[in-house]
This record gives structure tokens, sequence and C-alpha cells, in this order.
């Protein structure tokens, strides 16, 4: 394997390896077979695997994740992509509703081991309809994993640990980020479900974040180093499982918390994690808590707007200042 991978080449390669381990395992969405998906993750599965395994679909999110779960419900391990993740709210009732009720219903008797895959997120000037950043819609959900890697090898790692899972995962790949090149993983690699990742220590105060957020986190925290201000940096990588014993580990260094996160800020997951840190950490808080969202209105299309609604790295280093002054 090359000594760099895209993350768009990535989620490809992932789901590729669970496929060639586990026979059972499918995949379905609109031109993700011989077109190699809209946004190019899926280029070479149709090509290796034939339509027997790689389904296109009509244009139609219900029928996507219904079908995705009659197939997991009859023993298959289907990965179903649904374009966009706003879109999400077009099969709403199954991902809400039907697929995360299963195991609880039936008292453990039937599980559905089902992955849906979706491009998340801002940053690119794709509009109101296409620019949100949805895990937060999928935290209000019990029964559902949700992950959200930020490096080509925590989206196959990840991918692996999703796609073996026998509860449903939704997984949202960042559109900003699908361009990103890191190392390829070993052959092999999972990473576990609810395991964050600290990706760059510091001793002054802890930035939480996910996907996009974590790189914008990284130049923030290189931006504050230079005022010397040492920010550690937390990829949380899912909202479920939550590891909170990294956040307050990290906490218990710093005594000083911001979230960074790409969500709206009326019920965004920081809040989640903020809630948790008040409950079980608050005697390591040496400072109020900030947390950096999204603005509550509509994504804007134009660059320069966009810019002004979603997080940027000035916008944090400005919340931790005020911290470091408190």
């Amino acid at each position: 394997m090359a000594d760099v991978i895209t993350y768009r080449d990535a989620v490809a390669e992932g789901i590729a390896r669970e496929m060639r381990r586990d026979a059972s395992v499918v995949c379905l969405g609109e031109d993700i077979g011989a077109a190699g998906g809209v946004f190019k993750t899926t280029v070479g599965l149709h090509k290796e695997f034939g339509p027997g395994r790689v389904w296109d679909t009509p244009i139609s999110e219900q029928a996507i994740v219904g079908a995705a779960m009659g197939a997991a419900l009859t023993g298959m391990r289907p990965v179903a992509e649904i374009m966009f993740s706003d879109f999400l709210a077009c099969c709403w009732d199954y991902l809400a509703n039907e697929i995360p009720k299963v195991r609880y219903m039936t008292g453990g008797q039937v599980t559905v081991p089902l992955v849906v895959r979706t491009a998340n997120g801002g940053g690119l000037g794709f509009g109101a309809q296409h620019s949100q950043a949805t895990e937060n819609w999928a935290l209000t959900v019990p029964g559902l994993k949700i992950a959200a890697p930020a490096t080509p090898a925590d989206v196959i790692g990840m991918l692996a640990a999703a796609i073996r899972s026998d509860d449903p995962v939704v997984f949202f790949e960042h559109k900003a980020l699908l361009a990103a090149k890191g190392a390829p993983p070993p052959p092999g690699h999972v990473v576990e479900l609810g395991r964050a990742a600290v990706v760059r220590e510091g001793t002054d105060v802890t930035l939480v974040a996910l996907a996009s957020m974590v790189p914008l986190a990284l130049r923030a925290a290189d931006l504050l180093s230079g005022e010397g201000i040492e920010a550690e940096v937390i990829d949380l990588r899912s909202l479920v499982p939550l590891d909170t014993t990294t956040v307050l580990g990290s906490l218990g260094r710093t005594s000083r918390l911001v979230t960074v996160e790409e969500n709206p800020y009326q019920g965004g997951w920081g809040a989640t994690v903020v809630s948790v840190v008040a409950d079980e950490g608050f005697g390591l808080l040496d400072a109020p808590v900030r947390r950096v969202t999204g603005e509550c209105v509509p994504l804007p299309f134009a660059d320069a707007l966009e810019e002004q609604v979603i997080p940027t790295a000035e916008k944090v280093v400005a919340a931790v200042r005020s911290l470091a002054a408190y």
C-alpha cells in the first residue's frame, strides 16, 4: 500500500477489507456501483465484488435504509450510504423509530447489524440543505452507535468496528476531510468505538473535538502555543459510546475545558460532554467551560458567510484566551 492514503480512499479501503473478510457484508446506495459514489468513496468495490454485493439503488432514502434493515434482520451485514447527512431526515422513521428498537423489543433475540454511512458537515459552500453537521440528530436516539472519524487510519479502523458491531451504527464521513491524507493503517486494523484519542498533549486547557473540528482544534493549539498556552486536544472519534473517561483524565491535567463542535449550539453534543463534566468532574475545573459551536442559523451558501457560522481556529483561540485569563 502507498505511504499515504486519502480519507476518501480510506472509506473504500475500509469497506473492501471487511467485504473480503466476511461474505455477509454488502453495500447499497445511490451511484455507489460503477460510478464509485458521488464523493468517490466507493471506487473499486463494484469491480471487485460485483453487483451481487454492491447494489445501486433508486433515489429513495427510505428504500435504502428499509432494505438495509431487512437485510440485517436476515443475516447480512449491510453498509448503506445516504449521500448527504441532511437526507437522514428522509428515512428518519427507520433510523429513529424502527432500527434502534428491534434488539430491545425482541428481548435480544434479533439484532440489526447495519451501518448507515453518510457525508456530513459544512465548509465547502454546499448550502443550507447539504452542509449540516447532524451528529446531534442521531445522538437523541437511544440504540444507535455514532462514529465520526477524523483521519484516514481511523476511517478504516472504525469502519471495521462499525461493520462488525451487532448494533446499528451511523457513520459520519466529513466532506471537508475527504481530500485529507494520512498514513494507512496495517492489515487487520480495528479502532474500538468509544475510545477517544489524545492527539496533542498539553497542560493548560483541554480541547475536545470531533471529525473536521480535530484538525481545526490542532491549528488553534499551534496558535495558542505561540502565546505560551499549551492545549491538549482530544479526538472523541465516536459519540456513542462516549469516552468521558479520557476527557475527565485530561481535565485532571489541565483544569480547563473547551468543546469544539460543528453542530449548532442548541442540542449539540458538547452540551452532553459538559453536563457529564459538571456531574463527575466539577472539582477538576478552575474556570468556566466554553463551547465553540456552529451558530443556530441555516448554513449560508457564500463562503464568507459560512465562515461566520461554523467554528474557526480563531474562534477557538478567543475562547481559550478568555479562560486563560480567568
